[in-house]
């Protein structure tokens, strides 16, 4: 099954936000490559929540609870949004310097494309950001 990490500036909306919801329209994506990559999503998949511009780090999880579907936003109607549920918040945040300096994560999508709002991850780079959120910061 396919993994998924999505941005959100925390003072907008937040995993606690999240949790607090249940659940949400995760839309307003703009940029052509995230847009493809929602659309790639499928209900059950899992994806990490990352805090950007505030904390920089992946501090939850969560799932895909409805595929992709014209973004309400978008009034031309080019985009798409999907919608995700919390699963769990990480034991502890994983932090972009920690990612950086994992040579595991090298290849990792968010972190040679940083722009991008939403990317794929590979069961390799879930397994090893899981097990950072584990160890004692």
């Amino acid at each position: 099954m396919p993994h998924w990490l999505v941005k959100s500036e925390p003072n907008s909306y937040s995993f606690a936000d999240l949790q607090r919801d249940g659940h949400t329209i995760w839309d307003g994506v703009r940029n052509n490559a995230a847009a493809l990559h929602l659309k790639a999503m499928r209900v059950g998949d899992k994806l990490f929540v990352y805090h950007s511009q505030e904390g920089l780090a992946v501090v939850g999880i969560a799932r895909v609870a409805r595929e992709a579907y014209p973004d309400p936003s978008d009034a031309a109607g080019r985009f798409v949004a999907v919608e995700i549920e919390p699963v769990r918040a990480l034991a502890r945040p994983v932090t972009l310097a920690e990612m950086k300096a994992e040579p595991a994560l090298a290849g990792m999508a968010m972190l040679r494309q940083s722009r991008l709002s939403v990317s794929p991850v590979t069961d390799g780079e879930w397994s090893t950001i899981l097990r950072l959120a584990d160890q004692q910061g």
